[in-house]
């Protein structure tokens, strides 16, 4: 298990010697020890793993609340740099297991619908409900952003759907790419690789010849 410690950190020491002038080593321990103690007792904990796959490297983290995000096309660095920089961002492995192992069963034509409890507490009530309905959609059917809309009772609201399912902090667990546009074409994906990942999810689930 490795810690990644929040960037904010350094920032915070470096103050702390700016305003303390030249303290005692006693003294900047003690300061660092309770800011430790806060990163522990305060900041958000994000654990994630990582796995390979069709589409390339996969990333995947879970909170306390559940499923946090999921992106593959990307590298490390730009999947973690995703995060609030105040969370402890922790590799473990075990933390995202049931996660790797329902997308492996996806992967090899075995799932068809994931069973995980999915956080989404950074998106906004729009953005959460664009995100319900998207659930409602069945493996091998696409819907467009216009009936997205009407299932919200929002049927002049295809733009803002379309930004909310770019929005989308876990994609393929919530199914955004059997979102199309209107004339059939497949438009953006919030996914790493792009509509090329979109285009392969949906030959996966039979939606595309």
């Amino acid at each position: 298990m490795t810690t990644r410690i929040p960037k904010t950190d350094h920032a915070v020491v470096k103050k702390l010697r700016s305003a303390l002038g030249n303290p005692a080593p006693t003294a900047l321990a003690h300061s660092r020890a309770r800011l430790s103690k806060w990163l522990t007792d305060e900041a958000p904990l994000i654990q994630w793993g990582e796995m390979s796959c069709p589409l390339g490297r996969l990333y995947a983290a879970v909170s306390g609340q559940g499923l946090c995000a999921v992106d593959f096309g990307r590298g490390e660095a730009e999947f973690l740099d995703r995060f609030d920089p105040r969370a402890r961002l922790e590799k473990n492995p075990k933390s995202v297991e049931r996660v790797m192992a329902q997308l492996s069963e996806y992967f090899a034509g075995k799932r068809s619908r994931f069973d995980l409890p999915v956080d989404l507490s950074t998106l906004t009530p729009f953005q959460k409900t664009v995100l319900e309905v998207t659930c409602r959609i069945a493996p091998g059917e696409v819907w467009t952003y216009h009936r997205v809309a009407e299932a919200m009772r929002r049927p002049r609201s295809s733009r803002p759907v379309g930004q909310a399912l770019a929005r989308n902090p876990v994609p393929i667990v919530i199914p955004c790419h059997r979102v199309v546009a209107s004339d059939g074409a497949l438009r953006g994906y919030s996914g790493g690789s792009g509509l090329k990942a979109k285009r392969w999810l949906l030959e996966l689930e039979g939606a595309l010849a």
